[in-house]
């Protein structure tokens, strides 16, 4: 049993309201997990940007948190949680900040048999209320339970990694019992925030390493029902941003990854297929020729044609 990858420790840091921060370590394997007092960024500012890592905060202290296309005023004890396809900035308003938060990566909460995403989690999934405000009596039950993981981490115990799950899923869980209340308002650029959203998720899902694992998301309808947005908004705020209109990147890089596909597997035009997402290679097959002028099996001929000529060994 391998022990918690631990991240580096932060040392505290100071200066005034809205001083510019350091990243926050990135987790860049599964298996990892660690957890922090927020008084050891105190006054940091933490700006836009995608994580490598889903985080769940317990915060005190008052602070602005924005979230995708909306933001909320924090002013009294409240739960936060943070989706790695999501970009957040966190600007504290107060000197006082206190509480935890905990840094994870999905593989380190699923790494049992269950199948759940956390994507899917009504705490985690786009579109969710991530912000949980509590009274002193939760507060004081969930920084025991923060408590308790930071005591694990320490613990050097062979199954540490299955007790700080435990606790990870408990802390989850009671949050699923709270109502969130905050009061969101919407940011000025709302549009272009969808529009990176929707390109966020549609990169996310390349590339394709396996035949098995076909495309979630492959209609504007799709992506639109991720973001909690009504597909005609998602169509106006990427075409204002891209000048294209939703359904044109979808299929640019659907043909972008068959197109690799095709050169650099040795994968059939069926399993490319299934891997992209489509029910019937013949659906791919009508797909990549309306979008190519030309049919898959074509397309990899004259590929390894060319390949031959410049001397490169077939796949």
């Amino acid at each position: 049993m391998a022990s918690t990858t631990l991240l580096p420790a932060i040392s505290p840091t100071s200066g005034s309201v809205g001083a510019a921060a350091a990243p926050l370590p990135a987790l860049v394997a599964s298996g990892q997990f660690n957890l922090y007092a927020r008084e050891q960024f105190r006054t940091n500012k933490l700006t836009f940007g995608r994580r490598d890592y889903y985080k769940i905060s317990l915060v005190t202290g008052s602070s602005r948190y924005n979230y995708a296309t909306r933001g909320v005023l924090i002013e009294r004890p409240a739960l936060v949680f943070s989706n790695p396809l999501i970009p957040y900035s966190w600007e504290p308003v107060s000197e006082e900040q206190g509480g935890y938060l905990c840094m994870f990566t999905e593989e380190f909460l699923i790494a049992s048999d269950r199948a759940a995403s956390l994507q899917e989690s009504p705490l985690f999934r786009l579109g969710s209320d991530p912000v949980y405000f509590v009274d002193e009596t939760q507060y004081a039950d969930l920084s025991h339970i923060f408590g308790k993981m930071r005591q694990e981490l320490n613990s050097g115990y062979v199954y540490q990694q299955e007790v700080i799950r435990n606790y990870l899923n408990l802390l989850i869980h009671e949050a699923l019992k709270m109502q969130p209340q905050a009061t969101y308002y919407q940011h000025p650029n709302a549009a272009s925030r969808i529009a990176t959203l929707f390109q966020g998720l549609l990169e996310r899902q390349f590339p394709i390493d396996s035949p098995t694992h076909g495309l979630q998301l492959r209609t504007p309808a799709d992506f639109a029902r991720q973001l909690s947005v009504h597909v005609n908004h998602l169509n106006r705020a990427v075409r204002a941003l891209t000048g294209k209109p939703t359904s044109a990147l979808i299929a640019e890089r659907i043909i972008a990854e068959a197109r690799a596909l095709l050169q650099h597997t040795s994968w059939s035009t069926a399993e490319i297929a299934y891997g992209l997402g489509f029910a019937y290679p013949t659906y791919f097959n009508n797909f990549f020729k309306k979008q190519t002028g030309t049919s898959p099996s074509a397309l990899r001929a004259a590929l390894g044609q060319q390949q031959a000529a410049l001397g490169v060994p077939a796949v």
